[in-house]
């Protein structure tokens, strides 16, 4: 069996599930390429486990002051582009197409006739799970952006529904200190960033961020440019994790029992309805703003009990491998029944 794996290249959620998959695809000696849309060729990094992959511009989404731009993502977007991006990717040597919210490849495998499978958050999105803002617009998005013959999604809790639980791969937490706290706020900037840290001073904040730091920086804001061995060490070891409502990072610092205080990128309907899902289970606090108080609060916040979630990956390897794509829920049950959800979870739903 040869596949091809779309994968959505904004943001680093994505990216983090493909390498736990591409993990468990190579454990099992099955042939993938990978192709990525919606970033820069040039900004995509730690990318050695992934091969001779190729990319494509794709579609994505602007932000600007921590929030999605309308404007920004139509002058950066073009439907022509993307239309010859969909009718130029020969499939004729794939025998699947695996997807992860990824549209040029979706496309192309819908137009050629190739079978196709979303294995996404997104997908989650589409059952009654907890959400936001979710009007016509946005379920279009989910019906439209990356069609797939059948779809996967993934979260936290199944909320009743066949889900899959996260694809979590995390460093084992050592040397815990409950005073470092990591901070990862793409969408934000640098001065507003060290705004709202600057004044508790006897907490260290750990910043990973795309941009340099601000001019004058407080010495318990140590600011770093994204490395993702750097990230997960100091992951593993902090007290807390303060972050966009982005999916993957709450799904790492659930497994390690770090707490969670998110702050999602207004406009944008998965990460709003991602805080609506935390808050449910109360896994994690939230702020709107950038809330020097949020944060003052959240600090004194006990530290929460790790979730064992399964290797999802390699259970999904071997169910594709089998070819009864049709048999989904079976697969998602399987995997729910190894997990230990928190007492308060258990009876959880929308």
């Amino acid at each position: 069996m040869r596949i091809l794996y779309g994968v959505q290249g904004t943001g680093n959620g994505h990216l983090s599930r493909a390498r736990v998959m591409a993990k468990a695809f190579k454990n099992q000696q099955v042939d993938v390429d990978f192709f990525f849309s919606g970033r820069d060729s040039q900004r995509y990094f730690d990318m050695q486990c992934f091969g001779e992959y190729r990319t494509q511009a794709g579609l994505t989404f602007a932000t600007q002051n921590g929030c999605v731009s309308i404007a920004k993502t139509a002058l950066q977007n073009s439907v022509s582009a993307l239309v010859r991006d969909v009718r130029g990717l020969d499939l004729s040597g794939y025998d699947l197409v695996l997807n992860d919210f990824e549209p040029v490849s979706a496309w192309a495998a819908r137009l050629q006739g190739v079978p196709s499978i979303g294995v996404s958050h997104q997908a989650a999105l589409q059952y009654d799970v907890p959400k936001v803002g979710n009007g016509w617009f946005n379920q279009m998005l989910l019906n439209y952006f990356a069609p797939v013959d059948r779809a996967l999604g993934c979260h936290w809790h199944h909320f009743g529904f066949p889900l899959l639980p996260p694809f979590v791969e995390v460093s084992e937490a050592v040397a815990y200190n409950s005073h470092d706290i990591l901070v990862y706020l793409p969408f934000e900037s640098p001065e507003d960033i060290h705004q709202l840290l600057k004044d508790f001073s006897e907490y260290r904040f750990y910043v990973f961020h795309g941009s340099g730091a601000p001019a004058a920086c407080a010495d318990n804001v140590i600011w770093s440019g994204f490395n993702r061995e750097g990230f997960k060490a100091r992951l593993a070891q902090c007290g807390g994790v303060i972050a966009s409502a982005g999916f993957e990072l709450a799904s790492e610092a659930l497994t390690l029992g770090k707490k969670l205080l998110v702050k999602p990128l207004h406009g944008q309907f998965e990460q709003l309805s991602n805080v609506a899902a935390l808050e449910l289970l109360g896994a994690a606090e939230s702020m709107k703003w950038l809330d020097p108080a949020a944060v003052k609060r959240w600090l004194r916040a006990s530290k929460p009990e790790p979730i064992d979630y399964p290797q999802v990956g390699d259970a999904l390897v071997t169910w594709i491998k089998q070819g009864n794509w049709h048999q989904g829920e079976q697969l998602c049950q399987e995997l729910w029944q190894q997990v230990e959800l928190p007492e308060s979870w258990r009876k959880k739903s929308p």
